[in-house]
């Protein structure tokens, strides 16, 4: 008979979130609260400047075990927060123009229409 396992598999059986910030020492993944590795508390920080230099966002669940960047996938949502009236540090604009490869508030021109 097997016995049970004492990994707390409910604390893993989640999505957490991991930011690698580029410190004066140079890169390195971020301290952060167990409780704090959610997705909402990481956008709710990026939005706040709680992070000074991100480079980059890990995802993963320990459980299922995958992981992967979801860089890209915060930047789109960070875009969107900022097209809604948010505002964000310098170095969180830098990190969502690298991954969404378009510069925020920069409307395109249309064209002038003849009449």
């Amino acid at each position: 008979m097997a016995s049970p396992s004492i990994v707390p598999t409910d604390r893993l059986d989640r999505d957490m979130y991991l930011v690698l910030e580029d410190f004066s020492s140079g890169p390195a993944w971020r301290e952060t609260d167990e409780d704090r590795t959610d997705y909402r508390t990481l956008i709710s920080d990026l939005l706040s400047g709680q992070y000074d230099h991100p480079l980059r966002v890990v995802a993963f669940n320990p459980l299922e075990g995958w992981s992967r960047d979801a860089s890209e996938d915060v930047a789109k949502d960070l875009e969107q927060r900022v097209a809604e009236g948010f505002e964000v540090t310098e170095t969180v604009r830098e990190f969502i123009e690298r991954f969404t490869g378009r510069a925020l508030g920069v409307q395109l021109l249309l064209p002038l229409r003849q009449f």
